[in-house]
């Protein structure tokens, strides 16, 4: 019996969310320069978005470059880019033969025009894929997402489009990048690290947190297998109690 056997069908999330670590750290341990990591991290994403879509997660979303990304070094950011150019048309066959629709959040008219085109180029060919959505969280923080949201609320209450005292948590929710998702229910961070790093804050109030030692080139769909069976073991209370719950 294999690890995905044990996973219960009728208990998986619907949106998993994954902060990709360690790519760096990987390399180094080869003796290779970072943007190797990023390269093998390819094969990771390529694994784990064919074994969410196998097991029948809905909505998957990886934290692929932060807004505080752009403070790495120069190059190192121009490789990712071009990279990401590179992958984003590699991965369209994989996207097609799965039926996974890609889509993205985050500040992406920031992003270079090459980056922007391949990314515009395979949403729009997939946008009718219905097995499960890919979605890469681009130029991204929640801090940012949240400050436009705001920002978006005032500009919309000072123009009678809203009223101040109809605000509620559901109306800051729609006003971000993930309006159209549900909240993640599991979020997975490799690597080692114990930390969020700025990324779905408002979305992740309720979700179940999984951390692995694990970096991320070397994660695989075994791998993935055992943090949806972890999560299948908890107890999701949302405030309640046990005896509420069960």
């Amino acid at each position: 019996m294999s690890v995905k056997d044990n996973i219960i069908k009728n208990k998986l999330p619907s949106h998993v969310a994954i902060i990709m670590d360690g790519n760096g750290r990987w390399a180094k341990q080869k003796g290779q320069e970072r943007i190797f990591g990023h390269q093998n991290g390819v094969t990771a994403v390529r694994n784990v978005t064919e074994a969410a879509a196998e097991t029948g997660i809905k909505i998957l979303t990886l934290y692929t470059f932060s807004t505080e990304n752009w403070n790495r070094p120069k190059e190192e950011i121009d490789a990712l880019m071009s990279m990401l150019v590179h992958t984003i048309a590699q991965e369209e066959k994989t996207l097609m033969n799965n039926d996974i629709a890609l889509q993205t959040i985050g500040n992406i008219d920031y992003l270079p025009l090459k980056t922007k085109e391949a990314l515009f180029n395979i949403i729009e060919k997939t946008k009718n894929n219905k097995r499960m959505t890919l979605v890469l969280a681009l130029n991204y923080s929640s801090r940012w997402e949240i400050t436009k949201a705001v920002k978006d609320i005032c500009m919309d209450v000072s123009n009678d489009k809203l009223k101040l005292n109809d605000i509620t948590q559901q109306t800051i929710s729609n006003y971000l990048c993930t309006k159209n998702y549900p909240d993640p229910d599991l979020l997975i961070r490799t690597s080692g690290e114990y930390r969020l790093s700025n990324y779905l804050l408002w979305q992740i109030a309720y979700t179940e947190l999984y951390f692995t030692d694990i970096l991320w080139p070397d994660f695989s769909k075994e791998d993935f297998y055992k943090a949806i069976i972890d999560f299948q073991k908890r107890e999701r209370r949302f405030g309640k109690t046990s005896e509420q719950v069960q």
